[in-house]
């Protein structure tokens, strides 16, 4: 297990403090199946063998966990998943090489959705960071506002979809919701998938932490909602890509660029880039973290009270919860400033 001297190897070590960190702090509250896996690594030298095979930026907890049970781990014990594990290493270590996590939540549309009731249709839609491209249908669900006010309805012409997204309003405010007239749709993504592969469905489905309920009847269920119109996405880096697939766009509609929680992971300074060629194309709808960059209209991120900002071409309208549980209208970023 380590080497004759006794000493513990350089990668085994991150691999413990990485898993006793979402052990402790991560996946409680969360999901206690994860938080039981994480801690089961942290005490046996066998896994931290295993784990220790992958490179540092594959050896994520969500990411391994995923893994396992997309091979059929299944949602066991901590004793069985280990026992697993070891039998099935290599196996485990290949497929996570070839995985990235890539949250797809439709219920981020529900956020996104009062401001993009600002623009004007006819619109296309372009996603960087898309994954299956669920966040490309927003004029494709049913969505139900529950706040102090009472509760808001919307349902494509269609009537009642099979994707209903339920968001918590907070405070009195609610303003009047539409749906889009989207005409394209278009994704970018390093590794995007496609929602008609059986097999990209379930890696969305259990990229979904175990204790989690409804989100991965959601995710397959607008699954099945853009299978039927599958959107045109688009492999590579985003700074690379944005201005030729915008071109594709109709040149009679509105480009609507956006950025749903994704810029988190996109290095600091192309992340401004990314920003700046988003504004100079189209119109530009983030969800984002106040700390992720300072294209803000107002200036900085300080006092900023909880949530991420929903903004329009940098003016916030929200905050919201970054994964769209809930939305509060913050308008004229009161609370972002430098």
């Amino acid at each position: 297990m380590f080497p004759e001297n006794g000493s513990m190897s350089a990668d085994s070590a991150a691999v413990i403090e990485r898993y006793r960190r979402f052990a402790r702090e991560e996946a409680p509250g969360r999901s206690d199946l994860y938080a039981d896996w994480a801690q089961r690594v942290v005490d046996e030298p066998a896994l931290q063998d295993v784990l220790a095979r992958l490179p540092a930026t594959r050896r994520q907890p969500p990411l391994v966990f995923a893994v396992c049970r997309l091979l059929g781990s299944g949602d066991v014990d901590a004793e069985a998943w280990a026992a697993w594990v070891i039998e099935n290493a290599d196996e485990v270590v290949a497929e996570t090489r070839a995985r990235s996590v890539q949250t797809n939540e439709p219920l981020r549309c529900a956020v996104l959705l009062p401001t993009l009731s600002r623009i004007d249709g006819p619109i296309a839609l372009l996603e960087v960071g898309a994954s299956a491209g669920l966040c490309l249908y927003p004029d494709r669900y049913s969505y139900r506002y529950v706040g102090e006010a009472g509760e808001t309805r919307l349902d494509p012409a269609s009537g009642e979809t099979a994707v209903e997204l339920v968001s918590a309003v907070r405070g009195e405010r609610m303003p009047r919701v539409r749906l889009p007239d989207v005409v394209w749709r278009a994704g970018i993504d390093l590794a995007p998938l496609d929602v008609r592969r059986p097999r990209d469905v379930d890696w969305l489905a259990r990229l979904v932490w175990p204790g989690e309920s409804g989100r991965a009847e959601r995710i397959r269920a607008a699954a099945d909602i853009a299978a039927v119109d599958p959107p045109n996405l688009f492999a590579g880096d985003a700074l690379s890509l944005l201005p030729e697939v915008a071109a594709l766009a109709p040149a009679d509609a509105t480009l609507v660029i956006t950025t749903p929680g994704v810029l988190v992971h996109i290095p600091r300074e192309p992340r401004g880039q990314v920003i700046e060629t988003a504004r100079r194309l189209g119109r530009w709808l983030t969800i984002d973290a106040p700390a992720t960059h300072d294209a803000w209209v107002g200036g900085g991120s300080a006092d900023w009270p909880d949530g991420f900002a929903v903004a329009l071409d940098g003016e916030i309208d929200a905050a919201a919860d970054p994964l769209g549980r809930w939305w509060e209208w913050r308008p004229g970023a009161k609370h972002i400033r430098s």
